[in-house]
């Protein structure tokens, strides 16, 4: 029965690193092939190889201008998202308030509110504080989308941490912010590891609010790219994976860069004082 049990999880996995990692794969092997080939379906590479497909991805998109806009959109997002969730969810996890289960809630509702909903108040919100077509905006909004993410993941954190340790800086005479910064900020750096890395990711994968709330190439971030090879009238698809390709790596190397610490600080989150 045990041996059952290990083959069956042993089969699971599998499962899920096929369909994880096949869908990738497909697209890295598409993006040396011709359109024709795309197109019938063949398996191989019929019309030989076309690596030139990345140099016309470069030709077709603004992508330096593009990785420059992610690359300063993805930090300041992520930054401006872990210090505001840190603050509140260590506040939440270290005092008992009259509203903190409805604080808990209004957070946790991120989480159930589809994306699409969100689109036209925040079009419209954008408009009337003239931050339409900026990249303020996708910082703004990337914050906010990650906020519950990164809450619950500070929140479990927190509530790991002895409250002893500020207990003895309070007698020593510390005050409660230069408690929180000297003391319990130090001891959270896989936790600002592990929320940090899930909103990069969100910050540089994201998509439609990206396409609503730009126009023009100097803020559109990488994903708005692939718009480029795709029109009324004919598609480059091997540009289209190429250019797929590389939007993609770069998130991959950060994860697999930084997977330790998000390990380490979603199972340190994961047992309460």
């Amino acid at each position: 029965m045990k041996k059952l049990g290990t083959v069956l999880i042993g089969i699971f996995i599998t499962l899920i690193i096929i369909i994880s990692v096949v869908p990738f794969v497909w697209v890295f092997v598409s993006s040396f092939k011709s359109n024709f080939d795309i197109i019938s379906g063949n398996a191989g590479f019929t019309q030989g190889l076309h690596p030139e497909n990345y140099i016309t991805a470069f030709k077709m998109a603004p992508f330096l201008i593009f990785f420059r806009n992610s690359l300063l959109i993805s930090i300041i997002g992520t930054m401006l998202n872990l210090v505001t969730m840190s603050m509140a969810a260590y506040v939440i996890a270290r005092f008992t308030l009259k509203f903190g289960n409805v604080v808990k809630l209004l957070f946790t509702s991120v989480l159930f509110i589809p994306g699409a909903a969100l689109l036209y108040p925040l079009f419209t919100t954008m408009r009337l504080l003239n931050l339409y077509n900026s990249k303020t905006s996708l910082v703004l909004v990337y914050a906010g989308l990650g906020m519950a993410t990164t809450f619950y993941i500070m929140l479990s954190y927190y509530r790991t941490i002895p409250k002893s340790l500020e207990e003895a800086a309070y007698i020593d005479g510390a005050s409660f912010f230069r408690t929180y910064m000297q003391i319990i900020l130090p001891l959270t750096k896989p936790c600002f590891a592990t929320a940090g890395v899930l909103q990069f990711l969100l910050c540089w994968k994201e998509f439609q609010f990206a396409l609503t709330l730009t126009t023009g190439n100097e803020v559109r971030t990488v994903p708005i790219a692939l718009y480029y090879f795709t029109s009324q009238f004919a598609s480059d698809y091997g540009a289209m994976f190429a250019a797929t390709t590389i939007i993609a790596i770069p998130s991959i190397i950060f994860y697999v860069v930084l997977q330790k610490q998000v390990i380490n600080g979603l199972t340190a989150g994961s047992v309460k004082e």
